[in-house]
């Protein structure tokens, strides 16, 4: 297990290598995770539901960025998923749980079920494709900010849109910025 935690934080450093702009007036939140397969009493942050998509041991990094202005940035990458799939991936309301479904309903900046308030732009869609390594990676930048405790999880699914079954969840305290 601590190895794995070295391995998901050098891996994470690689894959983040570049870097990004900071300030003191910018908040920052990054979180790391290694999957997991679900199982009562796993204390994993990061749980892999479909083990052929997402298998135990890929690795997972979250990175929020919020400006004084309330604009925020979520950044994606992962490393270990199946090879050349079209993944969909949203932020949820509720952390991950050895059920898919305890992550709770997409998070949304104003709340709805019509096609005005389920999409991109009000919700947080960070689709990406796997590379032939199984490497993958997605930002979705919003002029709004998370509501403190209201956004939980990230939630990967089988397909992009909102429709694939979710294949993998990571807890990410959002809104919880420093």
């Amino acid at each position: 297990m601590v190895a794995a935690a070295v391995y998901a934080g050098t891996l994470a450093a690689a894959l983040f290598a570049s870097g990004t702009a900071s300030s003191a007036h910018t908040s920052s939140l990054e979180t790391y995770g290694v999957f997991s397969a679900p199982a009562a009493g796993n204390k994993s942050n990061a749980v892999a539901y479909d083990q052929n998509l997402v298998p135990a041991g890929a690795l997972i990094q979250v990175r929020q960025i919020t400006q004084p202005s309330g604009a925020t940035t979520v950044e994606l990458r992962v490393a270990g998923v199946k090879p050349n799939h079209l993944f969909g991936v949203h932020i949820h309301q509720k952390a991950c749980g050895a059920d898919p479904a305890a992550a709770g309903k997409h998070y949304q900046n104003h709340t709805g079920t019509d096609a005005a308030h389920v999409n991109k732009d009000n919700e947080v869609w960070l689709d990406f494709k796997s590379s032939a390594n199984g490497i993958g990676n997605a930002t979705a930048k919003h002029t709004w900010a998370f509501r403190k405790g209201q956004a939980g999880s990230v939630v990967i699914h089988n397909e992009p849109g909102t429709k694939g079954s979710r294949v993998a969840c990571v807890t990410v305290p959002f809104g919880a910025t420093s």
